[in-house]
């Protein structure tokens, strides 16, 4: 997983309040047994105005012209402005799969699903949760200048407007040393490996028919 300590990105607002995570990604595409491909599905139904499924080329589709992410001046955005209770819905990892591999790395919203709030952080999103009023000022800077840029700082804990003021923020101690290092769960295990390979080899030299195999 990727460390997120400090990033600086284009902010693409997401003016809907109760996006629920089939919107994000839509059901056909949860098909897929692999953990990427993802990307080029995000918002499917809103960002196309053709149908899409699994296999289809996004390069043949046609574009909502309408949609935020379709516009040019939030082209190779990676802050992902929202409204209250964004990812409800279906508990599906997948959508912040996707949201991540379109290549986003933090989300600001005045309230988050707890499922998807959660998921994110295991998949090296950061969700923010403002105040919903300090939300609707950066909706409203967003609008007013293309190319509107934030800078997250997570060792200290402050989203820099362009002007240089900072809005602090809350994150769980934990989940902003899991980010902080890029440790997923499989990583927060891997640091122990080493006495992970000695428990075994001290077990298996006590109870040796442990690896005797049997034939089916």
């Amino acid at each position: 997983m990727q460390p997120f300590i400090i990033h600086t990105g284009i902010v693409a607002p997401i003016d809907r309040e109760n996006v629920d995570t089939d919107a994000i990604i839509p059901k056909q595409f949860l098909k897929s047994i692999r953990k990427t491909g993802f990307g080029p599905h995000l918002f499917d139904e809103w960002r196309y105005l053709d149908p899409g499924w699994p296999g289809k080329d996004p390069a043949t589709r046609q574009p909502n012209p309408d949609f935020v992410l379709n516009q040019p001046r939030y082209q190779g955005a990676s802050i992902l402005l929202a409204r209250k209770n964004f990812g409800c819905g279906s508990s599906r990892e997948h959508a912040p799969w996707a949201i991540e591999q379109y290549g986003f790395r933090a989300l600001i919203a005045p309230s988050f699903a707890d499922i998807f709030f959660n998921n994110c952080f295991k998949n090296g999103l950061l969700p923010i949760v403002l105040p919903e009023s300090t939300v609707d000022r950066l909706f409203h800077e967003v609008q007013a200048f293309p190319g509107y840029e934030l800078t997250i700082d997570l060792q200290r804990q402050v989203i820099i407007e362009p002007q240089g003021a900072e809005i602090p923020f809350a994150v769980d101690a934990f989940r902003r040393y899991c980010l902080l290092n890029g440790l997923d769960d499989i990583g927060l295990t891997l640091r122990h490996a080493d006495k992970i390979r000695a428990f075994e080899a001290e077990r298996l030299a006590r109870y040796p028919w442990l690896a005797r195999t049997f034939a089916g």
